[in-house]
């Protein structure tokens, strides 16, 4: 396979900053009154951006195209909805702005590891098992979640299916192997149960996210 030209890593990562632009005003628009809950949960957990990162990082033409694909995506996602956030609804949510920052900070990092969760080594397959750790994670923690207003957890099912079909396609799309998939899932399943008896992610993010 030839190499992607500059022309082509830089088109792919304008796509990457247009779809942030895209998920940001959706994920705020779905913040209104009288939309479907669901969908503003969704947006405002971990799970969702997790998985779309991943995918990010793992199609991408190299790691370093990764690395800025993700923190690209994150950066415009990020500005949308908080340009939108301060400017036309005039809150300024200084705590969850320092928490998506630091994620946005970091994502780079996580990109350029991740780009190598396809290859066939032991570190790939360590390296394709986190993503599905976390949503396996904030999945099944989902069934202490309090939903905007309490009353909403008739859509906790929902949101776990949802999970679910986001576990699903990253073992199908991320792995070559399909036996390495099931290597994945097993190293997943075992690294997630460890996270919520250690409550790791209720450790780290302490409140920001909605499960947590």
């Amino acid at each position: 396979m030839k190499p992607a030209t500059t022309r082509q890593k830089v088109v792919s990562i304008l796509y990457t900053i247009l779809l942030g632009v895209i998920m940001g005003l959706a994920a705020k628009l779905v913040d209104a009154p009288g939309i479907n809950p669901i969908f503003d949960d969704i947006g405002g957990r971990l799970g969702i951006w997790v998985f779309v990162a991943t995918l990010l990082s793992v199609f991408s033409y190299s790691p370093r195209v990764a690395a800025s694909k993700v923190f690209a995506f994150f950066g415009s996602m990020l500005t949308v909805y908080y340009v939108y956030t301060i400017w036309i609804l005039h809150f300024f949510p200084a705590r969850e702005m320092l928490f998506w920052g630091i994620c946005m900070v970091i994502s780079p990092f996580c990109a350029y590891l991740m780009w190598y969760a396809r290859g066939h080594s032991l570190f790939s397959t360590i390296i394709a098992s986190l993503p599905i750790t976390v949503i396996l994670s904030e999945g099944y923690l989902l069934r202490y979640a309090y939903l905007p207003i309490h009353t909403h957890y008739y859509l906790i099912p929902f949101l776990m299916g949802v999970y679910l079909i986001m576990v699903a396609v990253l073992l199908l799309l991320v792995p070559e192997d399909r036996k390495k998939g099931v290597l994945i899932l097993i190293l997943a399943i075992i690294l997630s149960c460890m996270l919520i008896y250690l409550s790791v992610l209720g450790r780290i993010f302490g409140g920001m996210n909605g499960v947590l």
